[in-house]
Protein backbone atom coordinates (compact mmCIF):
# COMPACT_ATOMS: atom_id res chain seq x y z
CA UNK A 1 0.00 0.00 0.00
CA UNK A 2 1.16 3.48 -0.78
CA UNK A 3 1.00 6.27 0.93
CA UNK A 4 -0.55 9.37 0.04
CA UNK A 5 2.14 11.70 0.37
CA UNK A 6 1.07 15.56 0.62
CA UNK A 7 -1.88 14.49 3.61
CA UNK A 8 0.70 11.80 5.85
CA UNK A 9 3.35 15.00 5.40
CA UNK A 10 0.36 17.64 6.32
CA UNK A 11 -1.00 15.28 9.15
CA UNK A 12 2.24 14.67 10.45
CA UNK A 13 3.31 18.35 10.69
CA UNK A 14 -0.09 20.00 11.68
CA UNK A 15 0.12 16.98 14.77
CA UNK A 16 4.16 17.83 15.18
CA UNK A 17 3.06 21.88 14.99
CA UNK A 18 0.27 20.99 18.18
CA UNK A 19 2.09 19.53 20.16
CA UNK A 20 5.24 21.88 20.66
CA UNK A 21 2.46 24.93 20.94
CA UNK A 22 1.13 23.29 23.61
CA UNK A 23 4.41 22.45 25.14
CA UNK A 24 5.96 25.73 24.92
CA UNK A 25 2.38 26.77 26.39
CA UNK A 26 2.55 24.42 29.45
CA UNK A 27 6.15 25.71 29.92
CA UNK A 28 4.99 29.13 29.76
CA UNK A 29 1.47 29.08 32.04
CA UNK A 30 2.86 25.84 34.62
CA UNK A 31 6.85 25.79 34.38
CA UNK A 32 6.21 22.32 33.27
CA UNK A 33 8.08 20.65 30.06
CA UNK A 34 10.67 24.49 30.14
CA UNK A 35 14.25 22.33 29.38
CA UNK A 36 12.93 20.37 26.59
CA UNK A 37 11.84 23.69 25.36
CA UNK A 38 14.85 25.52 26.26
CA UNK A 39 16.49 22.43 23.76
CA UNK A 40 14.15 22.89 20.99
CA UNK A 41 14.56 26.86 21.04
CA UNK A 42 18.37 25.67 20.21
CA UNK A 43 17.30 24.47 16.84
CA UNK A 44 14.07 26.62 16.37
CA UNK A 45 15.15 30.23 16.06
CA UNK A 46 12.13 32.27 18.46
CA UNK A 47 11.04 29.38 20.15
CA UNK A 48 10.20 30.22 23.65
CA UNK A 49 8.37 29.78 27.09
CA UNK A 50 6.03 32.17 26.22
CA UNK A 51 2.79 32.42 24.09
CA UNK A 52 4.43 34.21 21.13
CA UNK A 53 7.39 32.11 20.86
CA UNK A 54 4.97 28.84 20.95
CA UNK A 55 3.59 29.94 17.87
CA UNK A 56 7.04 30.10 16.44
CA UNK A 57 7.87 27.26 17.42
CA UNK A 58 4.37 25.61 15.94
CA UNK A 59 5.20 27.18 12.71
CA UNK A 60 8.72 25.35 12.97
CA UNK A 61 7.69 22.56 14.09
CA UNK A 62 5.39 22.43 11.17
CA UNK A 63 7.70 22.99 8.71
CA UNK A 64 10.85 20.67 9.92
CA UNK A 65 8.11 17.80 9.98
CA UNK A 66 6.23 18.30 6.86
CA UNK A 67 9.58 18.14 5.38
CA UNK A 68 11.00 15.35 7.25
CA UNK A 69 7.66 13.69 6.60
CA UNK A 70 7.57 13.91 2.92
CA UNK A 71 11.09 12.83 2.16
CA UNK A 72 9.90 9.69 4.13
CA UNK A 73 6.72 9.09 2.71
CA UNK A 74 8.29 9.45 -0.75
CA UNK A 75 11.25 7.04 0.33
CA UNK A 76 8.46 4.69 1.71
CA UNK A 77 6.93 4.93 -1.90
CA UNK A 78 9.79 4.17 -3.82
CA UNK A 79 10.92 1.16 -1.69
CA UNK A 80 7.22 -0.54 -1.18
CA UNK A 81 6.72 -2.81 -4.20
CA UNK A 82 3.40 -1.92 -6.12
CA UNK A 83 0.60 -4.20 -6.14
CA UNK A 84 -0.88 -4.54 -9.77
Amino acid sequence: MKLNVLAFSLAAGIIFALYSFCLGLCAWLFDWGTPVVELVASLYIGYAATFVGSIIGAIWAFADCFIAMLIFALAYNRLVPSRK
